[in-house]
């Protein structure tokens, strides 16, 4: 889960008002920087309640203008953020290129697009994936932690997910296949990528209605696939399970070659009993019991 926290970067400048900036904006510790940050998450939540608004035809229809040029007004905010980030670091590059500059980019294009593409600037609610700055913000890093052990136990039983999504691939084709030939356009089958939408649709249980068989064959294989569909629902979640179960245990064993000395900063723990700094952010653990 590194990608949730920021790139390592280093400032343009070791002094002067690049070096200022890049304190207030990239460190974390520091009253100026944590205003800072409080600050452009308040003004995330208020764009994204603007984009919700405006979605609305009610409100959309009394404010139009104003909730347009409030937007504006966050675009040209974050834009000019986004521009003070790259001017800060060593290499902007590197942070343009990060999660967090590509999340930072994204929050901003849909406003420009949407001069030549009416209504794109829905896709501003992109901006939502920066409140992950609170897991910084607020020394929530242990957590990351925990969210780690979770994407590896995905990671690891990637194979085995892919293979039944082939298997499910394969029982959606044949399924689609045989609905457009028993039933056939006349019975609103009138391809076979829509006999796999049915079959997917079927099989997933959800039952939308909107294309239904009425043939007794027909509804003879639905019932086929609605009890396939039920048996290997838990097929994924078992995987995971199994896989998650293994990682709580690799990682319980390596807790215990780690003492619990909790960082004073970020609140992490579990670093090697002679560390003298926090592997995460940097500060200074303080001395071992004993």
């Amino acid at each position: 889960m590194r990608f949730l926290l920021a790139p390592q970067l280093n400032p343009a400048r070791e002094s002067g008002w690049r070096k200022t900036w890049f304190d207030i904006i990239y460190r974390h510790d520091t009253p100026p920087s944590r205003n800072f940050d409080l600050l452009l998450i308040v003004a995330i939540f208020l764009s994204v309640l603007v984009i919700m608004f405006d979605s609305v035809p009610r409100i959309h229809g009394r404010f139009a203008s104003t909730l347009y040029l409030v937007e504006w007004a966050f675009t040209l905010l974050f834009t000019a953020e986004y521009v003070l980030r790259l001017m800060v670091v060593k290499r902007p590059l590197r942070y343009a290129l990060s999660l967090w500059g590509i999340i930072d980019l994204l929050s901003i294009l849909p406003t420009y697009l949407s001069i030549l593409l009416p209504g794109s600037q829905s896709l501003l609610v992109v901006r939502i994936l920066r409140i992950l700055r609170l897991f910084r913000i607020l020394k929530l890093t242990q957590y990351v932690e925990e969210g780690g052990l979770l994407v590896q136990a995905l990671w690891r039983s990637r194979r085995k997910i892919f293979v039944f999504i082939c298997a499910i691939l394969t029982i959606v084709v044949i399924f689609g296949a045989v609905m457009y030939t028993v039933e056939g356009p006349e019975h609103g089958y009138t391809s076979i990528p829509t006999g796999m939408y049915w079959a997917i649709v079927t099989m997933s249980t959800v039952g939308y209605g909107d294309v239904a068989p009425e043939t007794t064959f027909g509804r003879f294989a639905a019932s086929i696939l609605i009890l396939i569909g039920y048996s290997i629902i838990a097929v994924p979640t078992g995987i995971y399970t199994a896989e998650l179960a293994s990682s709580l245990r690799e990682a319980s064993r390596t807790s215990k070659h780690h003492d619990s000395r909790g960082c004073p900063e970020c609140g992490l723990e579990g670093h090697d009993p002679d560390a003298m700094f926090c592997r995460c952010c940097g500060v200074r653990l303080p001395a071992p019991m004993g």
